[in-house]
C-alpha cells in the first residue's frame, strides 16, 4: 500500500479497540517470568555452552601476541577464538567501530576474545588466563582538550535528527549585534550510558552452514543484514529470533559483539554458544550518548520577539562516527529570521558514540531550553510567553512548508494552567518549605516524527482468529498490545480473537523500534495488511468490500451477516507493506510537548529532590493512551537520570569510563521519582499515516533535563550550565541556611 495522500475516514476512527487504554496483552507473561528472553532461551536448542568475551585492555593500539595455551587446558574449556586468528571482519549496519578480528584496538574493551565453556564460571575464569602483549599507542580521550580542534561535519542520527556542518537562514551576525537584548553562554552535557535492564545476549546455534541467532536486537532487518554481512555468509543462511527486548534505548538498534562472538563461539565449539556482555562491556563495548559542548546565542527585542539564534554543539567519536545532531531541535521549535546551527566533531578513541534514545533532540534541548529561560529572564518575560510569543507554525528554514501539524502553544498553555504555572515566585531563591528552597520550571519539548517502510502477514483462520506476524520488536513499549489492537479495529473482533508473534527474521520487514517511529510505521503495515485481508473476505462472499463492515466478528453487508470464520475455509493469508511517499517532503512532520518540574533543594546540603512532573504531549493520536503514558513516564525518569546523575566518567590517561557499571553509573531509582502526570492532546495527523498517530516515546525524554535545571535554579538562584547537576556545583554558592 502507498501511503502518498493525507489520510481520509478509514475503520481505524472507530476507535473501539485502538485509542482505547488497554492492557498489555504480554504482560501476564512478563509478570510471571514466562517471556523468552535472549540469555534465557535455554528450549530452543540444546546442550547451550557459555560463551565469556575478553575485552582490550588498552584503548589504543595493536595487539602483537595472545597466549592462549593455559586458558585451553583450563577446567571446561571447549574452544576460544582470538581477534589475531580471526581476520578483521565487515562492520555491520550502522556500526563505527569494528566488533571483531585484526590486531588493531579501536577502543577500551573492544572484544579480543571469546572462550566457550560448559559453564559461565569455567569460561570467566579460563578468560583471565589469557596473556596479552599489546603495543599502546597515545590516544586522545578529553573532549574538552580536543573541541578547539574540531571541525565541522555533517551527521545524521538515523533517527530524524542531522544535517550539514553549518547551516545558516539570514544574516545572523549582524541581526544578532543590532538586537536590542543579547544572550551568549557555553552549556555542556555528559557521556551517557543506556543502562538498560537487559544485558546485550545472544543464543547461536549452526545447522550445516545455516545460523540461528536468538538475540535481543530492536531492528531485525538490520540484523539479519548485518550478520550476514559480518559472517560473510547469505542473508537467506541467517535467522534472527527476537521476540522479546529487556529494554534498548538505540542500544540494541545495531548488531554488537554478543551476537558475533555467540556466532563464531558456537563455530568453533560445535554447539549452540550463550553470550552475555557484561556491564563494564556493555558501557565500554557497546555505544553511548556522547557528551557535548554547546554555545547558545539569542538575540531579541526588547518585548521578546527573536530575531538572532544561533545554535552551536561540539561531540566527539571515533573516526567515520558521526556527532551527536544536538542542533537539530534549533532549527524548527521558535521563529527568528536570522538562524545559525553547527555541528563540530572531535575524533577521539573512546568507545563508539551512537544512538541513545531522541539522539539529537534530547541534549540538545537540555542546553536550548535553560537558554531561552535564561534570555526570557534577561527581557524580564515569563518563560511560558516567551516560548509563546515565539512559536511558528512554518519551518523557519524554509517558510512554504507548514508543519502537518503543531499545537507546542496548546501544550505550553494546558500545562501551565494545570500545573499551577501562575503561583510561580520569579524571583529565584525565594520559596522555602522548612530546610527545602523550592522551585518550579518549565521547558518545551521536540521530536521529529519518522516514518518507515513496514509490512505484516495477516491470517484469517476458521475460527475467525487473526495472526499477525512481523518483525517488529517490543521493547517494553506495548507493541503486542497495539499490533492486536489494530488488527482487532480493522477485522472487528475482539482483542482474544488476535495473535501476534513478533521479531522473527522469518516474518515480512517491519519498521523496527527505534527514533519513535516503530508503533505508527508497524501498526500501519498492518493496517496495509488488514485492508488486503478485508478486500480477500469479501471477494470470498462475494461482496463489495467498500460496503462491508466487520464487526462483532461478523462481516455484514446490507442484510446480510456472515461470521468471519466462514469467509475462511481453507484459511486465508496476505501479506503486504506500507510505503510512504513525499508528504513528508510537503509538511514538516513534528511533535510537541512542555514539561513542568517542581525541585526542593536542601538549603544544607544543596541535595535536589524532584517533587512533581507534568508533561503535555502533542503527538497525533495516540494508539494506546496506557501504554503511551508509561513511554512517556519513562522518559521523564531518564530526563531527571541526565539532569541530576547521569554521566559516564572518563578516564582521560587510559581512555576508558570508569563507572562502568550499574554501582558507579547511578540511575534514578523509585525513591528519586515522585509523582508523575502525563496529558495527551486530543489531535490526529492525517498527514502522518492511515493510523493518523505520531510517536511519542522518545518526546518524553525531550526537554526534562532542561525542565528541571530550571527549576533548581528557581529554588536556588544560582545556574549550573553543566550537566549533570551534583550537589558539588551548588554547595559553596548556596544562600545562607538561616
Amino acid at each position: 500500500m502507498k501511503f502518498d495522500t493525507p489520510a481520509g475516514q478509514n475503520p481505524i476512527d472507530r476507535l473501539k479497540v485502538v485509542g482505547q487504554p488497554t492492557d498489555r496483552i504480554d504482560g501476564k507473561y512478563k509478570t510471571t517470568g514466562t517471556a523468552p528472553y535472549a540469555y534465557e532461551r535455554h528450549d530452543v536448542t540444546p546442550s547451550q555452552a557459555y560463551g565469556y568475551v575478553l575485552g582490550a585492555g588498552i584503548a589504543k593500539g595493536g595487539i602483537r601476541g595472545m597466549d592462549t595455551s593455559i586458558a585451553r587446558t583450563a577446567p571446561g574449556v571447549l574452544a576460544i577464538v582470538t581477534t589475531l586468528e580471526t581476520p578483521r571482519m565487515e562492520r555491520g549496519t550502522m556500526n563505527t567501530a569494528y566488533l571483531f578480528g585484526g590486531d588493531q584496538v579501536q577502543h577500551y574493551h573492544q572484544a579480543i576474545a571469546v572462550v566457550v565453556a560448559e559453564t559461565f564460571e569455567q569460561a570467566r575464569a579460563a578468560s583471565f588466563l589469557i596473556t596479552v602483549d599489546y603495543t599502546p599507542e597515545t590516544g586522545k580521550f578529553d573532549l574538552a582538550a580536543e573541541a578547539k580542534s574540531a571541525k565541522p561535519v555533517k551527521g545524521d542520527s538515523g533517527e530524524g535528527s542531522g544535517g550539514n556542518g553549518e547551516e545558516r537562514v539570514g544574516d545572523f551576525e549582524g541581526a544578532f549585534a543590532k538586537a536590542q537584548v543579547t544572550f551568549d553562554e557555553i552549556y555542556a552535557t555528559a557521556d551517557e550510558s543506556h543502562a538498560m535492564m537487559e544485558p546485550h545476549a545472544t543464543v547461536a546455534a549452526w545447522e550445516g552452514d545455516k545460523v540461528t541467532l536468538w538475540t535481543s536486537n530492536q531492528m531485525i532487518t538490520w540484523a539479519h543484514e548485518s550478520m550476514a554481512k559480518i559472517l560473510g555468509i547469505p542473508k537467506a543462511n541467517v535467522r534472527i529470533d527476537s521476540p522479546y527486548v529487556g529494554g534498548g534505548f538505540g542500544g540494541k538498534l545495531f548488531v554488537r559483539a554478543d551476537a558475533v562472538l555467540a556466532a563464531l563461539g558456537a563455530k568453533a565449539a560445535g554447539r549452540p554458544v550463550k553470550v552475555a556482555l557484561t556491564r563494564p562491556l556493555i558501557a565500554n563495548n557497546t555505544t553511548h550518548r556522547p557528551a557535548t559542548i554547546q554555545r547558545v546565542r539569542i538575540g531579541a527585542t526588547k518585548d521578546g520577539t527573536i530575531t538572532a539564534i544561533a545554535h552551536e554543539s561540539t561531540s566527539g567519536n571515533l573516526p567515520d562516527g558521526d556527532p551527536e545532531t544536538a542542533v537539530s531541535q534549533t532549527k524548527l521549535l521558535y521563529a527568528g529570521a536570522n538562524r545559525l546551527t553547527a555541528m563540530k566533531l572531535a575524533l577521539l578513541d573512546l568507545p563508539e558514540g551512537n544512538a541513545m534514545r531522541a539522539p539529537g533532540e534530547a541534549p540538545g534541548l537540555m542546553v536550548l531550553e535553560v537558554a531561552m529561560d535564561e534570555m526570557a529572564e534577561k527581557l524580564g518575560i515569563d518563560p511560558v510567553e516567551f516560548r509563546v510569543r515565539n512559536d511558528t507554525q512554518v519551518d523557519p528554514h524554509a517558510p512554504d512548508r507548514r508543519f502537518s501539524h503543531r499545537d507546542l502553544v496548546g501544550c505550553l498553555k494546558l500545562g501551565a494552567d494545570r500545573f499551577g504555572w501562575a503561583k510561580r515566585n520569579a524571583k529565584p531563591g525565594s520559596l522555602r518549605d522548612g530546610q527545602w528552597l523550592v522551585g518550579v520550571g518549565v521547558a518545551s519539548a521536540f521530536r521529529n516524527n519518522m516514518v518507515m517502510k513496514s509490512g505484516a502477514r495477516v491470517r484469517l483462520d476458521e475460527q475467525g482468529t487473526v495472526t499477525v506476524e512481523t518483525d517488529m520488536t517490543d521493547i517494553g513499549t506495548g507493541t503486542y498490545t497495539i499490533i492486536a489492537q489494530t488488527a482487532a479495529e480493522m477485522m472487528g473482533v475482539p482483542l482474544d480473537k488476535v495473535v501476534v508473534r513478533l521479531g522473527d527474521s522469518d516474518f515480512p520487514a517491519s519498521a523496527g523500534s527505534g527514533g519513535q517511529w516503530g508503533a505508527n510505521s508497524s501498526t500501519s503495515g498492518v493496517y496495509a495488511a488488514c485492508v488486503k485481508l478485508r478486500e480477500a473476505v469479501a471477494q470470498r462472499l462475494g461482496i463489495n468490500s467498500a460496503d462491508a463492515v466487520f464487526e462483532d466478528g461478523q462481516v455484514r453487508s446490507g442484510n446480510r451477516g456472515v461470521p468471519l470464520g466462514e469467509a475462511a475455509q481453507g484459511g486465508l493469508t496476505v501479506e503486504d507493506t506500507i510505503e510512504f511517499g513525499e508528504l513528508s517532503k510537503t509538511y514538516q512532520q513534528s511533535t510537541f510537548g512542555a514539561h513542568f518540574v517542581e525541585v526542593g533543594v536542601d538549603v544544607h546540603t544543596a541535595e535536589i529532590r524532584v517533587r512533581r512532573m507534568l508533561a503535555v504531549c502533542a503527538a497525533g493520536r495516540i494508539l494506546n493512551p496506557k501504554s503511551a503514558r508509561s513511554q512517556v513516564i519513562g522518559g521523564m525518569t531518564m530526563g531527571v537520570g541526565a539532569a541530576l546523575m547521569e554521566e559516564l566518567a572518563v578516564d582521560t590517561k587510559r581512555g576508558f569510563f570508569a563507572n562502568h557499571d550499574l554501582a558507579g553509573y547511578e540511575v534514578p531509582v523509585h525513591a528519586d521519582i515522585p509523582h508523575q502526570d502525563v496529558i495527551f492532546l486530543d489531535e490526529v495527523d492525517p498527514i502522518s499515516s492511515p493510523m493518523k498517530a505520531k510517536g511519542v516515546g522518545e518526546l518524553g525524554i525531550c526537554g526534562v533535563s532542561a525542565a528541571v535545571a530550571n527549576a533548581v535554579y528557581n529554588a536556588t538562584g544560582i545556574r549550573v550550565r553543566e550537566y549533570p547537576l551534583t550537589l558539588d556545583k551548588f554547595l559553596d554558592r548556596m544562600p545562607d541556611a538561616a
